[in-house]
């Protein structure tokens, strides 16, 4: 089955331990709630810096990367509803979807 990238950009970090519990919460039951479509639920992610020819730009650019998952499904399509879920999008963040190629 092809697999998907979800590339996590944006949102912010929980401010309490008990803010943290809910959005973990939220994101766990979210991955939960697809089943085997999850072959790697990802992690966030820390401070990033871009590299391009002309140099390294701190802070991940325009549009940093705040976390990653993988996904199984039958079409980019399928991979996109499933991430119409994602809690990231409650916090203003948004979800990249890339179909990745076996090499």
């Amino acid at each position: 089955m092809p697999k998907y990238i979800f590339a996590y950009h944006g949102g912010t970090a929980p401010e309490s331990p008990e803010e943290q519990q809910q959005v973990m919460a939220a994101w766990m039951s979210w991955i939960g709630s697809h089943g085997d479509s999850f072959v790697d639920p990802g992690a966030p992610v820390g401070d990033s810096r871009t590299v391009t020819a002309g140099g390294v730009e701190d802070h991940g650019g325009p549009s940093p990367l705040s976390g990653y998952g993988f996904v199984t499904a039958d079409t980019i399509e399928a991979a996109i509803e499933i991430a119409k879920g994602c809690p990231i999008l409650e916090d203003g963040g948004t979800v990249e979807v890339a179909s990745v190629h076996e090499m």
